[in-house]
């Protein structure tokens, strides 16, 4: 069993945005600006969003976090979102999931220029992905593609499979393993809740991306010998055992499946620190306007 080191590999990727960061500040006078959105007081949404200003401070980049309690309207959280899209001094900008219920997530996606859109939610950039065009890249499958890149991870001709068909990694991921690139060239199943007889789809895989929302779903018994298994899961239980009061568990049973495979991420440690160096490299490219050239 080899570990795929998203802590390695994202500290290797962030000296090499950092450099072109400061390439950047120098040229234009300024410093690529990320700003991030926040509703309410979720404690896993504040600590995504605390950690994604930390690493831009790493990497030279300006960033702002806007807070709205629990009660701000839908009207007015579009409205901030058109007053940013309108600021040329900021080049992408995140609203950070889940939101309250009583905001439409698609409508606050949709209200986002898709040259900001760092996260790459919104439907053109997305659209851009299924045609193989240049564009944001959702960051969690953009970070997962960089990792396989940087351990050479033999892709083409392999059998992967994808299980959760969300439109934040599920969908996304299997249309980049697909996709006629390097990484890519994989024949793609996307499986989910509804797939019949999951563990047999999930234990003909060559590459696993495990990324259904549930604590240890997939299991030794799912894994045939030498996957290469991706774990997306970032599921938070209270504990005593740590100062933070809490512990974190991937999708992927880790003791149990390690054995079998040829690769692994662990959790934490893996596939969600390789989400930010996606947010990072995307809010570089929109700075620097390499994908959509700025006016």
């Amino acid at each position: 069993m080899n570990l795929l080191d998203g802590k390695l590999v994202s500290a290797k990727i962030k000296e090499d945005i950092k450099k072109d960061a400061a390439d950047f500040t120098a040229q234009a006078g300024r410093k690529p600006h990320l700003v991030a959105i926040l509703v309410g007081n979720d404690g896993g949404s504040e600590t995504y969003v605390a950690s994604k200003m930390r690493n831009c401070e790493l990497v030279g980049f300006e960033s702002t976090n806007i807070r709205y309690d629990v009660d701000v309207t839908e009207e007015q959280l579009i409205a901030k979102i058109q007053e940013i899209n309108a600021d040329a001094s900021i080049d992408g900008l995140i609203v950070q999931l889940p939101l309250p219920k009583h905001i439409d997530p698609d409508k606050i996606t949709e209200a986002i220029d898709y040259r900001k859109d760092v996260d790459g939610f919104h439907p053109i950039n997305l659209g851009r992905m299924q045609r193989n065009l240049p564009c944001f890249i959702p960051a969690t499958p953009y970070g997962i593609m960089l990792m396989l890149d940087y351990y050479k991870i033999e892709t083409a001709g392999k059998h992967a499979v994808v299980v959760g068909r969300s439109n934040i990694v599920g969908s996304p991921m299997s249309i980049l393993l697909a996709r006629n690139a390097n990484p890519g060239n994989c024949t793609v199943t996307l499986t989910h809740s509804r797939t019949k007889d999951l563990k047999t789809e999930v234990l003909r895989a060559d590459i696993i991306v495990a990324a259904i929302g549930k604590k240890n779903f997939v299991t030794a018994d799912m894994v045939k010998d030498d996957a290469v298994v991706i774990d997306v899961g970032i599921n938070r239980e209270d504990s005593i055992e740590t100062k933070s009061g809490f512990k974190l568990y991937g999708d992927v049973d880790f003791d149990q499946v390690a054995p079998k495979a040829s690769w692994i991420t662990p959790v934490p440690g893996g596939v969600g620190l390789m989400t930010i160096v996606g947010l990072l490299k995307n809010t570089l490219e929109a700075a620097k306007g390499t994908i959509y050239p700025r006016s």
